[in-house]
């Protein structure tokens, strides 16, 4: 009887791990039990201070990054620094479990970004801590190496849609927002390279402080396109620290984004879309396997030149044809 117990207890213990760890096909358990002390970078944000907010209705212990001094208190440690400060970061990932990056660049493009580089002087992207190239991939480049230090074996990191460098919300926000874009992607890219590391990507959609009014929760691995729409921000929040309960969001891009539901059988809850039931379907969430361009910054730049060069030849034409309007207008009345 004893034999038979083991071999049977045996025989579901192997099941339960091949079930887990077969290639090709992702099986969703039940969420990780227990906290977690998890790290917060880009906390005093909209975004940032819902996920926060739910890691503490969670049960977690919460770190958080801060550039200005805050009291430690309701179960949250504030530490000193920025992205750009690779020893705040270790700092502040010391004895954590995983790291949630809500943090973005918001500065925007200035006229002495257009100038090169003169006598070896270095360009804005490299000079300016606040520039997008310092803060959305040298900040996550400083990220990943504070984690591989203090050993923390998760970062959940949210962007965007970014690998369209020709569409037009892509080239305004490039043109405009120093190439925050063609940054963040770029920034995904380091995150992929990584193999001491494991990341979740997730790209939302247009984020707002209202839930648009019937509209259902969407989500599409390996980076899938879904039509671009508006998403609130808890909703944002919820899917990121939901992402720390699932070991098959591990190493994963998720876009996140709402549909239009005519009825309010759609799913409501991110447990619904990442408990994916066994097989091989489109919408099955699990680790990124489809290759990734290995950069977009050319692409993205040259984007911007175009765009910028055909609207000053547009001006250009409505300018002459002003002044030749002008000029007939004088000629007749003399």
């Amino acid at each position: 009887q004893q034999i038979l117990l083991f071999a049977m207890v045996s025989s579901l213990l192997f099941t339960s791990l091949f079930r887990f760890w077969c290639v090709g096909v992702v099986v969703v358990g039940p969420p990780l039990a227990g906290a977690m002390k998890v790290a917060v970078v880009g906390a005093t944000g909209r975004l940032g201070t819902r996920v926060v907010t739910r890691l503490l209705e969670r049960g977690h212990d919460v770190r958080c990054l801060t550039r200005t001094k805050q009291k430690s208190d309701h179960g949250v440690t504030w530490v000193r620094g920025s992205v750009t400060e690779p020893a705040s970061l270790v700092e502040l990932l010391t004895g954590c479990d995983a790291c949630i990056a809500t943090f973005g660049a918001s500065r925007r493009t200035k006229l002495s970004d257009l100038l090169p580089s003169l006598w070896g002087r270095p360009t804005a992207e490299d000079a300016d801590p606040e520039h997008s190239k310092q803060v959305n991939y040298v900040g996550v480049a400083n990220l990943l190496e504070a984690a591989e230090t203090t050993a923390c074996s998760r970062i959940v990191r949210v962007t965007g849609q970014n690998e369209t460098p020709w569409s037009l919300f892509s080239i305004l926000i490039n043109g405009f927002g120093s190439m925050a874009k063609a940054w963040n992607y770029e920034g995904e890219m380091l995150l992929r390279a990584n193999h001491n590391v494991d990341y979740t990507v997730v790209r939302p959609g247009v984020m707002t402080a209202e839930a648009p009014p019937g509209n259902t929760l969407a989500l599409r691995p390996q980076g899938g396109k879904l039509k671009v729409t508006k998403i609130s921000y808890d909703a944002v929040a919820d899917l990121l620290v939901t992402c720390l309960d699932y070991p098959n969001t591990r190493r994963a891009t998720l876009t996140a984004m709402t549909t239009q539901s005519k009825s309010n059988s759609g799913d409501q809850t991110w447990d619904a879309l990442l408990q994916s039931p066994q097989g091989e379907r489109e919408d099955l969430v699990g680790p990124d396997t489809r290759p990734y361009p290995p950069s977009l910054m050319a692409q993205s730049k040259l984007a911007v030149r175009v765009s910028a060069f055909l609207v000053l030849a547009l001006v250009g034409i409505a300018l002459r044809s002003l002044a030749l309007a002008l000029i007939a207008i004088i000629s007749s009345s003399g």
